[in-house]
């Protein structure tokens, strides 16, 4: 067990390792353009003084997003072996515990280090301004603040991106190949990309989620402290809101527990105890924060307090929903395996209608909650909502954190040969992860459409732009341009998953047709070389969709003004909020679907012609939930963050105005497209197309076409 939860550790390490020297470039590059763009221009009149810190916020920023994936994925590579050895020695509410103590320790570490970051900075960014009463001082701080989320959504999306490629290609091979086409069981150590799967899980499912959340947390924070105005008691009061949130979540860790015998319903009640009692707990001493900090402005707190609670329940709620779209207990799901029975074809036709037809409650739950807080509090209210949904976050990411664990705690089951009750208890815990997962996927979504509405309103303030006018061609121009990133954004890192997985699809089949006793178990997988060939894809695919995503605001904010750029934020937050939720709800509700037969033994159980249906379409959704579907909520916040970033320097500008210092990024933008096809897509194409030394037949090749 622990040979293999090394080798799991190490592959995990080497990964990060090489990703962050990558992206070490990356941060110096933004580094100095921020230097240089704040120095030329400086909002505060201070010339060199502004460009550095603006460019140190980004760096601190950065600096510990990074250091919040590492430290995630170091616990859940510790807990997986602990996690496996409980579910033999303990049993299922032992295994529970370990695994979510496991994931707790993410959670505490994303939002502890969001936390302090945001206070240090804060404090920070006041210093050196003795020219400046305390309100301007405030104001300079919050707005630099924004180069903060900069950093911290810029090193998000590169990890979840290159994690979830990395994750799901590994596991589309492993499933493809190993389950249904050889017929041997999930996570055999015959099947060489089985290494690479759980090495994904947690470079993909851990690390990326533990930087995509860390922004979330201080995204939601930096709106509502832009939107301070520099009033010294709204700025401090999200940061006080989310410390509360912090003991709460402690609490609420401490209730979670089952009994050996539990079933999926009653598992998710464990958890649900936790929520209630960190939900409970923050709402009672938020309002002990009015009652004492407001003095004087009774309803200006009363009515941000309704701000909060509306926040916390519709993030709830939202989950709620999520549950049941996902969880094979309800209909949706059980009705995708049903559809398994006329084939691959009609469960991942099912699949796609419960992911759209998912969208509506999380929509209209968020509709209700924007009017709600704007007629409340305006702006900062729509804030403070985002803030309150987050506020539990240590607590919901320990939930999200501990199904990877688990399921790697299955697969250290499989290859160590522990008996069979272990490994059903560890897919018990694995299923249910894929719920908590899902939850916590509509929840992320939803706190970055708030976070993100919330940003707007700051870049609006800050640009001075007075009106949005949507009949205005130029605002309309920008909407259509930001309804399609999503899109672009979410094909290109399907695509990539497709590209990686063919290739590891052809070195696991090369490697059960060359290597002689690999199918009968005496012959060693060379699992290093799909590791190898996940981590080279995974850094070259997420290099394209950075481009757009970091590019975009800056080109269009430039070239054509800040009306067309506020155009394109809005059309990106709902595209991105439909496109995010249908993927994710889908994605878990496919495979919960495979679950389903695997664990409840529905349609005949494993084996069967339906449920290698539900595998595939659990192919289907792997990218969806775990790559495309995630990153989303990164990509619309990322853009947000970026406009709010550079607003100072469009304070004024009118339309077309400064279309000379846009046409820097966008051949930048041309420019990156062109050497990443040339590089990397062209090559991988040549790959893939059979210049490797696999020639198969088509008779030996029936899945090829389904990726």
């Amino acid at each position: 067990m622990n040979r293999i939860s090394d080798k799991i550790n190490s592959g995990a390490r080497a990964f990060l390792l090489t990703e962050y020297t990558f992206l070490a470039i990356f941060v110096a590059i933004i580094f100095c353009a921020l230097f240089t763009l704040y120095a030329l221009d400086p909002p505060s009149g201070t010339n060199w003084f502004d460009g550095l810190r603006y460019s140190l916020a980004f760096l601190f920023g950065a600096s510990l997003s990074a250091f919040s994936g590492w430290r995630g994925m170091m616990a859940a590579t510790d807990a997986n072996v602990r996690t496996a050895n409980a579910a033999d020695k303990g049993g299922l509410n032992a295994a529970l515990r370990v695994a979510f103590t496991g994931g707790s320790v993410t959670g505490f570490v994303v939002v502890g280090m969001g936390l302090a970051g945001l206070s240090v900075a804060l404090f920070c960014l006041t210093l050196g301004y003795s020219n400046f009463n305390q309100t301007e001082k405030l104001i300079i701080a919050s707005d630099t603040l924004a180069a903060f989320g900069f950093g911290a959504s810029s090193i998000a999306l590169f990890t979840r991106v290159a994690g979830g490629i990395y994750t799901k290609a590994a596991d589309v091979g492993a499933d493809l190949v190993g389950k249904v086409e050889m017929d041997i069981p999930e996570d055999d150590a015959r099947n060489p990309a089985v290494i690479a799967d759980n090495v994904g899980d947690n470079v993909g499912d851990v690390a990326g989620m533990s930087a995509d959340l860390f922004e979330s947390f201080v995204g939601s924070i930096i709106a509502a402290v832009a939107l301070a105005n520099g009033d010294i008691v709204l700025v401090m009061l999200p940061l006080w809101v989310a410390g509360i949130g912090i003991i709460a979540s402690m609490a609420g860790y401490y209730v979670v527990g089952t009994k050996d015998d539990a079933s999926q319903k009653e598992m998710l009640f464990a958890l649900h105890k936790g929520t209630c009692v960190a939900s409970i707990i923050i709402l009672g001493f938020s309002a002990l924060i009015m009652f004492f900090f407001f003095e004087g402005r009774e309803s200006d707190g009363w009515a941000i307090f309704g701000c909060i609670s509306i926040g916390l329940f519709a993030g709830v709620l939202i989950g709620q929903v999520t549950e049941y779209f996902t969880s094979y207990s309800y209909w949706p799901t059980q009705s995708i395996a049903e559809a398994g029975i006329t084939g691959p074809g009609t469960v991942v036709i099912q699949g796609l209608g419960i992911g759209m037809i998912s969208t509506v409650l999380p929509a209209i739950i968020l509709v209700v909650t924007i009017l709600s807080c704007n007629a409340l509090y305006s702006s900062y209210g729509i804030a403070m909502s985002s803030v309150g949904m987050l506020s539990t976050l240590s607590f919901t990411l320990a939930t999200d954190a501990y199904g990877p664990i688990a399921d790697n705690a299955g697969g250290i089951a499989e290859m160590a040969h522990m008996e069979g009750r272990v490994r059903e208890t560890t897919d018990a815990l694995d299923a249910l992860g894929n719920t908590t997962a899902a939850t916590g996927k509509g929840f992320a979504i939803g706190s970055a459409v708030l976070t993100a509405i919330s940003l707007l309103a700051a870049f609006k303030d800050k640009a001075g732009i007075e009106n949005v006018d949507i009949g205005d061609p130029i605002v309309l121009s920008g909407v259509l341009i930001g309804g399609t990133l999503p899109f672009v954004f979410a094909g290109l890192t399907m695509l990539s998953v497709r590209k990686t997985a063919g290739a590891i699809i052809d070195e696991v089949r090369r490697q059960f047709q060359d290597t002689p006793g690999l199918r009968e178990g005496t012959a060693e997988a060379d699992s290093d070389r799909c590791v190898e060939i996940s981590t080279k894809f995974s850094l070259q695919e997420m290099i394209l969709p950075g481009i757009y995503a970091i590019l975009s605001p800056a080109t269009i904010g430039f070239l054509v003004g800040p009306n067309c750029l506020a155009g394109l934020l809005g059309g990106s937050i709902a595209s991105g909020m439909m496109l995010a939720t249908m993927m994710a709800n889908g994605g878990g509700a496919w495979d919960n679907a495979k679950k389903y037969i695997e664990i409840e033994g529905a349609h005949g159980g494993k084996g069967t012609d339906i449920h290698k249906a539900c595998v595939v379409g659990d192919t289907v959704g792997d990218p969806f939930k775990d790559t495309s579907g995630p990153s989303l909520n990164i990509l619309i916040k990322l853009m947000s963050i970026i406009a709010l970033t550079i607003a100072p320097s469009m304070n004024g500008v009118g339309d077309w105005e400064t279309a000379l210092w846009g046409l820097i990024p966008l051949s930048v933008m041309v420019l990156g497209t062109v050497l990443v096809w040339f590089f990397f897509w062209r090559d991988n194409k040549e790959l893939l197309d059979g210049t490797n030394d696999l020639e198969l037949t088509a008779q030996d090749r029936p899945l090829s076409k389904v990726i």
